[in-house]
């Protein structure tokens, strides 16, 4: 494998929770309204130093989604997924886009956000906008 180069966002933007790699600029949110199962996930246009994994279909609360998990390439740990194909046209908006979990990454001060007791009950899920 060759040698990974990370990219360095200038400005403000979310960063790996473990190893600060940069991930996403704030002006690249394109929702805050949707959910995973540690709590809140920011739907983003882009994002740069994550790997991906293999393709698979998972049920949502909105549908049927085609989804890779992301990964840091700084440390390899899981930052959230993108979307590949939304079965349910009125979703198709979310195609090739990127969900962080709010939770896996730190905030453009460099805040953790904390996982409330309730989060942990919450399957897996997006809404819509």
């Amino acid at each position: 494998m060759g040698r990974v180069f990370m990219i360095t966002l200038e400005g403000n933007f979310y960063s790996c929770k473990y190893c600060k790699a940069h991930f996403a600029l704030v002006d690249d949110i394109l929702s805050k309204t949707f959910h995973c199962r540690n709590g809140k996930a920011y739907l983003f246009e882009d994002v740069v130093n994550v790997m991906e994994g293999e393709p698979e279909d998972r049920m949502m609360m909105t549908g049927l989604h085609t989804v890779v998990d992301i990964f840091c390439v700084g440390c390899g740990s899981i930052a959230g997924w993108k979307y590949l194909y939304a079965h349910e046209k009125s979703q198709r908006y979310k195609q090739g886009k990127f969900i962080l979990e709010r939770f896996k990454v730190l905030g453009p001060d460099g805040s953790n956000y904390m996982i409330a007791p309730e989060a942990h009950a919450i399957e897996e899920s997006d809404d819509d906008l």
